[in-house]
């Protein structure tokens, strides 16, 4: 009668905590192993369309001003057919599409890239033709035939490899509602778990006394303030000694969280600052054919003066917009790099184009983030005045409001109609990209917010007919900001 009466005698509350604490523990830990494995997935999926854009928009680079530059210093004689480097680059970017093929699970992806590798297989045709041709002693016309052949080929797979581009972007965009839905339900595991914990908490009231449960109660209520978001709560040590570790240990998890988090979101900024440092790497660039176009023109024609006052335009505009790594330069050298590009540009397009700046002095020592109004007067130019019969004329001012440094750049280009200004507006409070206005105004105004915390970025205002202004305002710093 003993043995059964001690064989039905209830569990000891150390043998109820320690069964709680091994069921909350794994209820704690299934839904952490659930959102590691499938974020580990989609975050790899993440990783691997990011390396594939980057390495897109290298071979865009290499295919679209590389190999012409290469096979047009071949065709003038400034250099040896079989001392350049043109089979060295074709056989990189081939390489570099094959590894594209490989990591591309999408299957318009796969077929652009085929497209592009066969577009590279007639484009290394057309290398050979210019050199059999150049070993025949052909006539230049006939290799300057067959150099257009390859320019056009070169556009051919850069627009190929920017609409692979765009497929990753959007395969991006399902990778994120994919996190969004696993967020989602772990959000409500956890739910789930935080009513489970709660009911064996009121089982662990009743059956232990008043100096366990209101400790306990004191533990829920701390835990409860962290799962709202409040890391500052601490508890008071107890009084009961089996209790003491469990606080302590409670009151370091709230400290650890509090501080992975800060890591967390520093870490984020740092990936977005990276992610638009890739993008900066295409705001200037692409005016470089045109621009040495221009230079050859003007060397024919013997207009010596013409070309040494672009070249050294040329040689200030990259030198400002390397400016040795730095993120941060002056004022005053923003506006240099800004006038360089002007003075390109009104050289090409004649007098087609005028422009005029007017800046505070007391602004050209003030640290800025570099390259914010190249991209505006870019916009002006190819957006707004080459739109409009006549005179283009781009004014850019820059002024000084209290703590903050204003600029514009207005242009009396063919503005914008109201309905798709309220649009592009709206898209600029979003920080969507501009569809119709490429990345040029959306890096900037990405730029500003991300480096500038409390700014708005871009404004812009104008009027279909009259001409478009774009204005923003930075903060006024101190110091050097590693200018």
């Amino acid at each position: 009668m003993r043995k059964k009466i001690d064989r039905i005698r209830p569990k000891s509350i150390k043998q109820r905590l320690r069964s709680s604490y091994f069921i909350i523990i794994v209820m704690l830990i299934s839904p952490c192993i659930f959102s590691w494995i499938f974020l580990n997935v989609l975050t790899n999926k993440y990783n691997r369309l990011i390396t594939n854009i980057e390495e897109a928009n290298r071979l865009n680079i290499i295919v679209k001003s590389d190999i012409p530059s290469e096979m047009w210093s071949i065709v003038v004689g400034h250099k040896l057919f079989d001392e350049s480097n043109q089979y060295v680059m074709i056989g990189r970017i081939d390489h570099a599409l094959s590894n594209l093929v490989n990591r591309t699970n999408d299957k318009k992806g796969k077929q652009l890239i085929e497209v592009a590798q066969r577009a590279m297989m007639t484009l290394t045709a057309y290398v050979d033709k210019i050199g059999v041709q150049i070993n025949t002693q052909e006539r230049v016309a006939e290799s300057e035939k067959t150099l257009e052949e390859i320019r056009g080929v070169s556009v051919l797979v850069s627009e190929v490899l920017q609409e692979f581009i765009r497929v990753e972007i959007e395969d991006i965009g399902r990778v994120n509602q994919s996190i969004q839905r696993i967020t989602l339900v772990s959000t409500l595991l956890v739910a789930t778990i935080c009513a489970l914990v709660i009911g064996f908490a009121v089982i662990g009231f009743k059956s232990v006394n008043y100096k366990i449960g209101f400790p306990i109660l004191k533990l829920e209520y701390m835990a409860r303030q962290i799962a709202e978001g409040d890391l500052s709560v601490r508890a008071e040590e107890p009084e009961v000694e089996e209790l003491k570790d469990l606080t302590h240990s409670l009151n370091i998890m709230a400290e650890r969280i509090k501080v992975l988090i800060d890591c967390s979101i520093e870490e984020q900024r740092k990936v977005q600052k990276a992610e638009m440092k890739a993008l900066q790497a295409q705001i200037t660039p692409h005016f470089l054919y045109n621009t040495f176009d221009t230079i050859v023109w003007f060397a024919e024609q013997k207009r010596h003066q013409e070309v040494i006052r672009i070249t050294l335009a040329f040689t200030n505009f990259f030198r400002i917009s390397l400016s040795k790594g730095k993120d941060w330069i002056t004022t005053a050298q923003e506006i240099e790099h800004v006038r360089n590009y002007l003075i390109i540009q009104s050289i090409r397009y004649g007098d087609i184009l005028d422009y005029s700046i007017e800046i505070d002095p007391h602004l050209n020592d003030v640290p800025m983030l570099k390259l914010l109004l190249q991209p505006l007067v870019e916009n002006a130019i190819y957006h707004g005045i080459k739109n409009k019969r006549g005179l283009g004329f781009i004014h850019i001012k820059g002024w000084q409001e209290g703590k903050w440094s204003c600029f514009c750049v207005e242009d009396n280009g063919i503005g914008i109609l109201p309905e798709k200004l309220e649009s592009l507006r709206e898209m600029l409070r979003q920080d969507d990209v501009l569809p119709d206005m490429g990345f040029g105004i959306y890096n900037v105004h990405r730029r500003i917010r991300l480096y500038y915390e409390g700014t708005v970025g871009l404004w812009i205002n104008s009027e279909y007919g009259e001409g478009t202004q774009i204005t923003f305002k930075l903060p006024i710093t101190k110091g050097d900001r590693h200018v």
